[in-house]
């Protein structure tokens, strides 16, 4: 190929770093957003605005990261422009795939882990067409491949994940210690101090330490900043101490407030300082091997010894890049999922789980229990007390809960952004690129465990959850090196053609991972008129409750409807997604039970008739979601193993069972939503006459077994759907019953109901 061409490749690597902008920064925005987000600092165009302006003050301190795109992984002067061009297409064909295939299932991956051993994969493949064309042996790959850098970088990675979980865990416990749960009053005694420290930490790591980076301070300022950093420490402690002493006394001004705001603005430019890299400094490079090469006699040979020197980047380059960044905070839709997934994770109260419990998880909550009852035998009763009274979830003032309350409180937000900043911009100041992910990850997960969030309620659930997020880690790396090598031989052997076909691949990816980004987020929006609440008002909480159920059973209904014509018809898909849907249906169930739970915890011993009968919508909730998933599961499973179909007549007698209980779903549904029973006698006729219909098609069924007409499994299948219906048809009358007694209708109206074995 002409040199002519490599214009070309280079202008399509750069239009890649806009791409990998986006789908980078989806993932990444977790890191700075997390923190602001789930204390609720302030409305979300606030904390967006924040943060966009710290990624631009952050990405003119990238300059000197750059490096490690360049040289930190491979020696350049072994590698020819074309061979490093191919080496830069493969990284970032790999990071777009990669990256959005995280993001899609909305776990929160290392951008820093997926371009180094996409580096390492790619740069090794090259590596060995050389060595193999030269006659080399293995042992030459030293050669090529910078190693003491790559295993500096990942074990620096590894290191940071024990730091920065007990770093968080650390600070956390210390500043609980000092601020309690309650902290209205302790903020004014230690808000101006604990504010100074955090503003001069915050300056010290990403001020003083992050200049020698930047693309606009020369040489004689950042000398003159290094001598004087107890004085420029000093003097910010002093400053930020007594606005905020002003702001307390005189304003009566809660100052985590905007010390998570400023945090924020610091933990985005420490993340747009350190992470640039991952996003453009592949095309950067390629870009400069490019100008390099072309600059030399024999442009298609010369070595690229060149890009082992140092090379600031041009400012307006990383501003634009940054521009970029900001937008995508904005608009990007799997930007929010990512960062949901550790919000839920650290959130203080309980809630709804998206992981479930594994035995791995079971045993590490077993073995850090024990450890904590064994050194609590350690330490004097007196001085457990006193702890025990000062970090104490269950201290927190109820006044200070908002009906929208945040999933954790500022102090714990404030620690979130203040460690993380630091470890990254300390690794920043020395050109380390670990991972902004692992470090924001651990410290909220180390800072969560130290508020006890995690408790025996949760902590299975959560543990599995950072269980699944390290394992995506370990993936990404397997997956990056893997990836990327096999893609690095596509293009090298097969040149356009392969280059090409891996275009296509990549698209019909992102059209699959975008379609199934938009079927979660669909199904999770599906979810959210089960809100989990928080309950301030018994009344009207109740009455939310029989709303979201009149929900809930418009769901079933739907669902049985598809469920039934499938089997009928053997549709083997349609059930397999009603599967799925059971799933989402079942939380909702239990969402609505956490619900009523807080309920009776408010209302205590107030109204107790009423919260008797409050509390068994429970028992006729978990028959009614146990009954569907029951019907779904057992017609899945017949239909998936290609067992024997329904039998005509058995169709036509589930026809008949199907119109009745739909019909009996529609009416409860109709008064539960508008909060009034109308035609309750005409439901319980209904349910009368789906027993009467029951009655006379399980005698038909008897005379089938007799006459041997129909297997044991479909004879299975048959009764237990006409079981599952009846069931849910009294269930459906039951919250009736308590929806009447809940709200004290009509007496008149009670006694009509005609009462039903429990």
């Amino acid at each position: 190929m002409g040199i002519e061409i490599f214009f070309g490749v280079v202008v399509v690597l750069l239009l890649f770093a806009l791409f990998d902008l986006v789908v980078g920064v989806s993932n990444d925005a977790v890191n700075f957003l997390n923190s602001s987000i789930g204390s609720k600092v302030a409305p979300m165009h606030v904390i967006l605005t924040v943060a966009s302006l710290g990624i631009l003050a952050g990405v003119t301190f990238s300059s000197g990261m750059m490096e490690v795109a360049r040289k930190g992984i491979f020696h350049p002067e072994f590698f020819t422009m074309p061979e490093l061009i191919i080496i830069f297409l493969s990284v970032m064909t790999t990071d777009i795939l990669l990256l959005d295939m995280f993001n899609t299932y909305a776990l929160p991956t290392s951008t820093t882990v997926s371009i180094v051993f996409e580096l390492l994969g790619s740069a090794v493949a090259i590596s060995i067409i050389k060595m193999h064309a030269a006659g080399e042996n293995a042992m030459s790959l030293g050669e090529y491949i910078n190693s003491g850098k790559a295993l500096m970088i990942i074990s620096g990675i590894l290191i940071s994940i024990i730091v920065a979980f007990i770093s968080g865990m650390v600070v956390q416990f210390i500043s609980r210690l000092i601020f309690t749960f309650d902290y209205k009053k302790t903020l004014k005694r230690y808000g101006a101090v604990w504010g100074g420290v955090a503003m001069a930490f915050i300056t010290y790591f990403i001020i003083v330490k992050g200049a020698k980076g930047a693309s606009f301070i020369t040489e004689n300022e950042v000398q003159w900043i290094m001598t004087h950093t107890e004085l420029i420490l000093l003097s910010i402690f002093v400053v930020s101490a007594f606005i905020f002493e002003v702001l307390i006394l005189f304003f009566d001004t809660n100052i985590f407030k905007p010390i998570v705001l400023i945090g924020t603005f610091a933990l985005a430019m420490a993340f747009a300082a350190n992470d640039l890299v991952n996003f453009i400094g592949v095309p950067l490079a390629g870009l400069y091997a490019y100008k390099t090469a072309i600059l030399t006699d024999h442009p298609l040979t010369a070595t690229m010894g060149a890009l082992s020197g140092k090379v600031h980047s041009q400012t307006f380059l990383l501003l634009i890049a940054g521009i970029v960044m900001a937008l995508t905070l904005y608009f990007s839709r799997k930007a929010r999922s990512v960062t949901e997934t550790e919000i839920s994770l650290g959130q203080q109260e309980e809630g709804t789980e998206r992981f479930e419990s594994i035995w791995l998880s079971r045993a590490i909550v077993s073995m850090v229990a024990s450890a904590m009852n064994a050194i609590a035998l350690l330490i004097p009763q007196s001085v457990r007390k006193f702890i025990s009274g000062r970090i104490d979830p269950q201290n927190q003032n109820a006044a200070h809960v908002r009906s929208d309350h945040p999933y954790f409180d500022l102090v714990r937000a404030s620690v979130n952004l203040m460690v993380a900043s630091a470890l990254i911009s300390f690794a920043t100041s020395l050109k380390l690129p670990l991972s902004t992910t692992y470090v924001t990850f651990m410290v909220a997960m180390g800072t969560s465990f130290s508020d006890q969030a995690w408790g025996r309620e949760s902590a299975v659930y959560r543990v599995t959850g950072v269980l699944t997020v390290i394992g995506g880690w370990f993936m990404t790396a397997m997956i990056a090196f893997t990836t990327a090598f096999v893609f690095a031989n596509i293009i090298y052997r097969f040149k356009i053609i392969g280059f090409t076909a891996l275009m296509a691949f990549e698209i019909v990816m992102f059209i699959k991972n975008h379609q199934k980004h938009k079927d979660r987020v669909e199904s999770k929006e599906s979810l959210k008129i089960f809100n989990l609440t928080h309950v301030s008002n018994a009344r009207a909480a109740i009455s939310d409750t029989f709303e979201q159920l009149a929900h809930l059973i418009e769901k079933i209904r739907e669902s049985f409807d598809v469920v039934f014509n499938a089997l009928f018809n053997e549709d083997a898909q349609s059930l397999t997604i009603e599967r799925k849907k059971a799933k989402q249906i079942q939380l909702g169930a239990n969402i609505i039970m956490a619900n009523i739970f807080k309920v009776l915890r408010l209302q205590q011993k107030k109204d107790a008739k009423i919260s008797y009968k409050y509390a068994q919508t429970i028992r006729r909730l978990q028959k009614l979601s146990d009954g569907h998933r029951d019907t779904v599961m057992r017609s899945y499973k017949h239909i998936g193993n290609r067992h024997k179909g329904l039998l005509p007549v058995q169709v036509e007698e589930l026809k008949e069972i199907k119109t009745c209980i739909t019909d009996i779903f529609f009416n409860v549904e109709t008064c539960l939503r508008n909060k009034e029973i109308i035609n309750y006698q005409n439901i319980v006729e209904q349910y009368k006459h789906l027993r009467e219909i029951a009655d006379r098609i399980n005698q038909n069924q008897i005379e089938r077994i007799r006459n041997d007409e129909c297997k044991t499994r479909l004879s299975i299948l048959f009764y237990a759907i006409i079981g599952n219906c009846i069931m849910m048809g009294k269930q459906n009358i039951k919250l009736l019953e308590i929806f009447n007694e809940s709200f004290k209708f009509d007496k008149e109206l009670a006694d009509s109901y005609i009462k039903l074995d429990s």
